[in-house]
């Protein structure tokens, strides 16, 4: 390992992840939205400067795979030392427009050794609807402002001009500009810290090589002891906004030795509503995929996604060409790019996977068109799917995110709602051997004129029970009480009271085998009726 030795490595890929997670904290505690500051729903990582990803924080699955691809449109605009890029485009190394991402050259002494990346869920980046995220878009003009990657600051000077552009085309510009502040500063400590280990170490490089070469070690031998062979499966979203029909999402999973290959082929075209997914948010899922069912603790950085190839036909639903509508793809096709493949890898490893879980983010964004209005994001929680010797999780973030929920008091703080109603839904988790998961109710009473906003799954499609289990419950929205569509948008004048159920997780094993007394504690928790 380029002569570094194994005391030196672990040192220094912690010091690495450590910077990672600390740009976190940083972005989390400057922020002003409760999206980032309440949720964390952002991300940050470190990379070297070849733009191979060293680090990363625990933070949103569907973030970091994608990464990647915003630091190389960066390092192809020349980026030079004091400079900081603002990029968003899905088509040039973003995942969806609200995902908004600061690529900052590393350089402590005026040599770039690396980049520090922060990317951040803005609650509005323009677009047809407050939020950023309306069902029914039909191209990414109609979703925000598009931005390739274009200088935020250069050679340490704010480009004011590209601020004013960006602050001028969203909703709520002084929260806009507080989060960007927020994710530059989280930039500069990376730099801080990188300079540290620099006047320690010297030369970086090998250092980097090592923690590298390291991961993708231990990812190969993982995959060495999966079985080789072909494995297929196949599962469907519930419809793009535009028309309700299902739309085939297909995975195929070639384990040989140590690498595995997963091709979309089979999946259906780019559709004309914004469920369309950027190649980059599927590898993102396949990774995600692949740690998940061989090691978690393999150091995530670019030699654990080394072994893995990710393959789609240009102009599919997981690979789709411009003006495409992305902006669902994003929250709720990698979810079920994530169902997909991890089902075709229960073909190979079937004590290692799951039952279904939730298979959603449960997108829901209220805000207003007023000029000084508001607007709420938050996906909400579900069932995680039992497992072949534990009973699933209650009320979790599965698969593609992994955020925090909105504290109650939080909302009611910053926004014109009311919670109603915020708890688990009995009954909701597949019976088994095992449990799955509850899903939650979350029900909101709009205090002023709003636009309501769902991006949602598994309204129809169960998650599916494994090895006998039952399947757990579907969700579902309603609105003042009607029950619509997994994807809708609509005007909600004030009073309008908006309530998402969402699906609980599947059972594991034969239901008959569940323990009494696990049966017991669960209607004294109050989990089944």
């Amino acid at each position: 390992m380029s002569g570094v030795d194994a005391v030196t490595l672990e040192v220094v890929r912690n010091r690495l992840e450590g910077i990672a997670e600390e740009m976190g904290q940083v972005l989390i505690r400057g922020s002003y939205s409760p999206n980032i500051k309440e949720r964390r729903d952002c991300s940050t990582a470190l990379f070297d400067a070849d733009g191979r990803m060293v680090a990363q924080a625990e933070h949103i699955p569907v973030h970091l795979g994608a990464m990647p691809a915003a630091v190389e449109a960066v390092r192809d605009r020349d980026a030079a030392p004091g400079d900081a890029f603002l990029v968003n485009d899905p088509f040039a190394g973003g995942t969806h427009l609200p995902d908004v991402t600061i690529v900052s050259p590393v350089a402590p002494d005026d040599e770039v050794v690396g980049y520090a990346v922060t990317r951040a869920h803005h609650a509005d980046v323009g677009g047809t609807a407050p939020g950023s995220m309306p069902a029914g878009a039909t191209e990414i003009y109609q979703e925000g402002l598009r931005l390739p990657a274009v200088r935020l600051v250069a050679g340490g000077d704010p480009v004011e001009d590209v601020r004013d552009l960006f602050l001028a085309n969203v909703r709520n510009p002084d929260e806009r500009r507080a989060d960007l502040r927020a994710q530059l500063a989280a930039n500069d400590r990376a730099e801080e810290r990188v300079g540290e280990l620099l006047a320690e170490y010297g030369d970086l490089e090998p250092l980097f090589d090592a923690v590298v070469a390291y991961s993708r070690d231990r990812m190969e031998a993982e995959l060495a002891d999966v079985p080789d062979g072909t494995y297929t499966a196949r599962d469907a979203l519930e419809g793009d906004g535009v028309t309700d029909d299902d739309i085939p999402v297909v995975a195929t999973v070639t384990v040989d030795g140590n690498a595995v290959a997963v091709d979309f082929a089979g999946t259906a075209d780019q559709v004309r509503g914004n469920v369309n997914a950027p190649l980059a948010v599927a590898k993102s899922a396949v990774y995600f995929v692949v740690r998940a069912v061989t090691d978690p603790d393999i150091p995530p950085n670019h030699g654990c996604y080394e072994p893995v190839t990710v393959t789609a036909p240009a102009g599919s639903l997981v690979n789709p060409e411009p003006p495409a509508a992305v902006v669902g793809g994003n929250v709720e096709t990698s979810q079920r790019v994530t169902d997909t493949v991890l089902d075709a890898f229960r073909g190979a490893l079937p004590n290692r996977v799951p039952a279904g879980s939730q298979g959603t983010m449960n997108n829901v964004v209220i805000g207003s068109r007023a000029a000084d209005g508001y607007t709420y994001y938050e996906t909400v929680a579900g069932g995680f799917g039992a497992r072949p010797s534990k009973d699933g999780m209650d009320g979790v973030q599965v698969g593609m995110t992994n955020t925090l929920n909105t504290p109650v008091e939080s909302i009611e703080t910053e926004y014109p709602l009311r919670v109603e109603r915020y708890g688990f839904r009995p009954d909701s988790g597949g019976d088994g051997e095992y449990r799955g998961g509850l899903g939650l109710v979350r029900e909101l009473t709009v205090g002023e004129d709003s636009v309501v906003s769902l991006l949602t799954e598994r309204r129809r499609r169960a998650p599916k029970g494994a090895a006998g289990g039952a399947d757990g419950a579907t969700g579902a929205n309603r609105i003042d009480g009607e029950q619509v569509l997994a994807k809708t948008t609509r005007d909600a004048p004030a009073g309008t009271t908006v309530t998402v159920f969402t699906p609980g997780g599947g059972g594991y094993g034969d239901p008959g085998e569940r323990d009494p007394e696990a049966r017991e504690r669960d209607r004294a928790d109050g989990k089944t009726e």
